[in-house]
């Protein structure tokens, strides 16, 4: 019974020892070589000569910030409580390690934890990323630039799981003293591991936004291609709700919408043709994207200028934690990039470029089959983008796309005629090209609200140019020469400033708002002429300035567990001639959770665009000419109501379904027989404004993640036109008017080196005008049409394939990538001919240009 007390005697006597002990080491003086060292030199200093050493989160304390001391020499507890004090720091002390937090203003309250996520092995921001708080059920997404903006509650242990599709995610606990910039790097997930389905924050029926798909670069990468080419544009027409237009191209016909109608950014920069090779690849190098993002509807009040569609492309920053590279050689082109840091950790560059090289391989046959004549074509692109840290707060981008297709054609001949003998020469060519440029500053100006400031140009030209030169030289020497250019110009050119703003006051609350100017600069089309017969002449429409201006916010808020809602209002204003056209537009898209796996979604937008695309028909030249809104040619204005329920299914795949409505006005089209080259007439006379509609219903099944993963997807759809003088007024199936569209795109992984995809799509055929009858007037034969695109093409089918083997090599890693589109071999129409013959009277032949079609590629990376 004794022995108790003298127990708790000893422990008692010990602990005083210790705590007489820590207060006496806390006592010995450090000597200071200055009055005001950083708070950083204060901590080194002590342990450098104590034996103390400190804990503390440095993102969390100014260790730059200096320290007023009183004395050159003073006590380790007189400077613990110095920067206490002065620092709002608390401070505890267990052994020899000195515990600094940050000290809390009230316990109880919120704190904010933020920072970016990156890709641990290269460096890259993770966009759409996922911060997940178990205990609280809240989370936060990354943005577009990576960054991502949490609260929890003060004084409390925090869990955060972080995760990204195709990565392993992590789980990071602290204490949540204070505002913590937390910085996450997360890395690809092998084959074989299982993700941590328990992080995954805003699946498909949780997110207000509908109408938007997501589809991860890799499964792009690994789709089947047409003659060895990645496209993004082509892997986004076989999604609900898109069209491709005519075989083989990269166009997108969305709900109903043509092509103009698509809002189409490549780092935030408006591309205005996206198209190579007369239309059948599209202008995105893969191996310079790093996401893809398409919005079909319910659009945001951040985005405005078209009515049918929003694509963002954004490009890869830059690896800043090593040098490496890669490439690919193909049947048609070959491509190569390079990317590494700037400074480890705080800049990268990456630098991509893609060339044709059908003109350099063929020149040698054409010159043995042609003699001097030329015939070629070619593409090329190049993408560059580099950044750069300047601060935990500030950061920099700079990024440029050029762009540039050209065909050409050179023929030389000779004759004699009445003793003279002519040389001609003809040069015939076209070229189209873009160029994109962009300056960006990331700033952060508190852990609640991030700012992104840009300086934009874009430009569109497109030329046609033939050239004829004849030399005349006759019996009696005397020699006489001619030439002749005709040139045909147009494009738009744009420069714009904008920011953009984000405000999160709590994890159920975020608002956006911003504003952005644009000048553009139009040049509709101009025909000059020049001759050495004193002939020198322009012809059509001179340049066009316009200014349009937004201005948008958008509030997205939750209203207890269930209901969450995005209200917005888009602000325009278009001045061009001194018309002036203002708009407001609302948004409005909202979600209900019937219970953690189904919600039903609404939403509601109206879209206004001030610039109209004068389409040729035909099979993708880029003889389309972008020309503003006028006095007499109004603003497109549209629409769109959609209504669906989202589903997850087994926490691996996405099911929704949604149905839509939406119409359009001021629509344009050419008048019937109305020529884009024609010099004589303005472009305003060439054309009339119409009205449009389409509706339908999409299915879409999903699958990200795992050795297998792809989609299935069907829509049901009407699209129609109704112009006064096209089809005597009555309203007419738009051209790309599918009724029903069936795709399916799979890939599996059979292990680290070998992965195979398909890809099958079924549709029934566009709406074609043809001729019902024929009749003479005068001995000439013409043509009687029925109705505006009144019969149909033959429906359209094929099966896609794909093969990648891999091979882990010394220098990195090699591929041959083996595809094959059309691999039954079915023989779809590209378009309709028409034949007559007295004997047979008037028939028509579906011509097929892509049938069974194999390819082979080499990819490499180091």
């Amino acid at each position: 019974m004794k022995t108790k007390p003298i127990l708790l005697i000893l422990l008692l006597s010990v602990f005083a020892r210790v705590v007489h002990a820590q207060e006496a080491h806390t006592g010995e003086e450090i000597r200071f070589n200055t009055l005001q060292p950083t708070l950083k030199e204060v901590l080194n200093a002590i342990e450098a000569k104590t034996d103390f050493s400190f804990s503390y989160n440095p993102d969390i304390l100014p260790l730059e910030k200096k320290v007023i001391l009183s004395d050159e020499s003073l006590k380790v507890s007189e400077i613990l409580k110095l920067i206490s004090d002065n620092f709002n720091l608390s401070y505890t002390t267990k052994g020899n390690i000195i515990f600094l937090k940050k000290r809390l203003d009230k316990e109880g309250g919120r704190v904010f934890i933020h920072g970016y996520l990156r890709d641990g092995q290269s460096g890259e921001n993770l966009i759409g990323g996922t911060v997940y708080c178990p205990t609280s059920s809240t989370g936060a997404l990354s943005n577009y630039y990576g960054h991502y903006t949490l609260q929890v509650k003060a004084g409390e242990q925090v869990q955060l799981i972080y995760s990204y599709v195709g990565y392993q995610s992590q789980m990071v606990a602290f204490d949540a003293i204070g505002d913590t910039l937390l910085n996450i790097s997360l890395y690809p997930q092998q084959l074989d591991e299982v993700t941590v389905t328990a992080s995954k924050l805003e699946s498909i029926q949780e997110k207000v936004q509908m109408s938007a798909i997501d589809v991860p670069m890799e499964l792009i990468r690994s789709m089947p291609v047409l003659l060895g080419e990645t496209d993004i544009l082509k892997a986004l027409q076989l999604l609900p709700g898109v069209k491709s237009g005519t075989e083989g191209t990269s166009g997108m016909y969305v709900r109903g919408g043509s092509p103009d109608q698509n809002l189409i950014l490549l780092d935030g920069v408006p591309v205005y043709n996206a198209s190579h090779l007369f239309g059948f690849f599209s202008v995105f190098n893969d191996d310079a994207v790093n996401h893809v993002e398409l919005l079909k509807g319910g659009f945001p009040a951040r985005y405005g200028g078209r009515l049918s569609s929003v694509l963002n492309v954004n490009m890869k920053e830059g690896n800043n934690q090593r040098f490496q590279g890669g490439g690919a050689i193909g049947l048609i082109s070959s491509k190569l990039y390079v990317e590494g840091p700037i400074a480890k950790g705080k800049g990268s560059y990456m630098v991509s470029g893609r060339r044709t090289y059908a003109d350099v391989v063929s020149r040698p046959f054409m010159k043995r089959s042609l003699g001097e004549d030329k015939l070629g074509y070619y593409f090329y692109d190049f993408n560059a983008k580099a950044n750069y840290h300047l601060s935990p707060k500030d950061r920099v981008y700079v990024s440029v796309y050029l762009g540039n297709d050209e065909f050409y054609s050179k023929q030389n001949s000779s004759v004699v005629i009445n003793n003279s003998t002519y040389n001609n020469t003809f040069d015939y060519g076209f070229k189209w090209g873009n160029k994109t440029a962009v300056l960006r500053w990331n700033h952060l100006f508190s852990p609640s609200l991030f700012a992104n400031t840009s300086i934009t140009y874009s430009n569109y030209d497109f030329s046609l140019v033939n050239k004829s030169k004849s030399h005349r030289e006759t019996s009696d020497g005397n020699a006489k020469e001619l030439y002749g250019l005709n040139r045909y110009q147009s494009g738009i050119e744009d420069y714009a400033a904008k920011i953009d703003f984000e405000y999160n006051p709590s994890n159920t609350h975020s608002i956006k708002f911003g504003t952005n100017i644009t000048q553009h600069l139009f040049s509709p089309g101009a025909t000059s002429i020049q001759s050495n017969q004193e002939i020198d002449t322009t012809f059509g429409e001179s340049t066009t300035k316009a200014i349009e201006a937004q201005l948008y916010v958008e509030d997205e808020f939750e209203l207890g567990s269930r209901l969450k809602s995005n209200i917005g209002l888009h602000s325009s204003y278009f001045l061009v001639n001194g018309r002036q056209y203002p708009s407001l537009q609302p948004r409005f898209s909202s979600r209900y959770l019937i219970n953690s796996s189904v919600s039903l979604k609404a939403s509601y937008a109206t879209m206004v665009q001030y610039i109209h695309l004068l389409t040729n028909s035909g099979i993708g030249l880029p003889t389309d000419l972008w020309v503003p809104s006028t006095k007499n040619i109004e603003p497109q204005q549209s629409w769109q109501a959609a209504f669906g329920a989202a589903f997850e299914l087994n926490k691996d795949y996405e099911f929704s379904v949604e149905s839509y409505y939406k119409e359009m006005d001021g629509v344009i089209e050419y008048k019937e027989g109305a020529n884009f080259l024609e010099p004589t007439e303005n472009w305003e006379a060439k054309v009339e404004a119409g009205w449009g509609d389409s509706y339908g219903v999409e299915f879409f099944l999903q699958k990200k993640e795992g050795r297998l993963n792809g989609w299935l997807g069907y829509t049901l759809a009407y699209a129609n036109r109704r112009f006064n003088s096209i089809n005597s007024g009555k309203p007419y199936p738009f051209r790309y008017d599918v009724r029903h569209d069936i795709s399916f795109v799979g890939n599996y992984k059979v292990n680290s080196r070998f992965e195979v995809s398909s890809a099958f799509v079924y549709k029934t055929g566009i709406a074609v005008t043809l001729p019902i009858a024929r009749y003479e007037t005068d001995g000439v034969s013409i043509d009687y049409y029925g109705g505006r695109n009144a019969y149909r093409m033959p429906n359209y089918h094929r099966m896609d394939f794909n093969a990648i083997w891999k091979k882990e090599k010394k220098w990195g890693e090699r591929a041959w990538v083996v595809s094959v589109y059309n691999i039954y071999n079915n023989r779809n129409p590209f378009f309709i001919e028409k034949e007559y013959s007295e004997e047979e009277g008037r028939s028509y032949k579906k011509v097929t240009i892509f049938t069974f079609l194999p390819s082979v590629s080499y990819q490499f990376s180091f």
